[in-house]
């Protein structure tokens, strides 16, 4: 992974399961959202690529909620948002 993000964007479906979650989930990802600008290797982003993928990476909102990413070049096009199992449907 490159040293930052530059840039970044929303896709429709993480737009639609943004405004499904919890206020207190929303809020918790807008700081991991400005920490993850500032500091990609930030411990707490708890960041990884996704097995078999090339340039989808997974993050940490918190313990239950996971946000998916495709970084490339300093763009971050963000694509789900939920529970542990949008991992299997990203």
């Amino acid at each position: 992974m490159a040293e930052g993000i530059n840039t970044f964007r929303f896709t429709s479906r993480f737009r639609k399961e943004y405004r499904g979650l919890p206020k207190e989930i929303q809020e918790a990802f807008d700081q991991k959202l400005t920490l993850l600008m500032n500091d990609m290797k930030h411990p707490s982003l708890r960041i990884k690529r996704i097995q078999g993928t090339r340039s989808r990476w997974e993050g940490s909102v918190t313990m239950k909620y996971r946000f998916v990413f495709e970084f490339d070049e300093g763009l971050a096009i963000f694509r789900a948002i939920g529970t542990h199992d949008i991992l299997n449907q990203s």
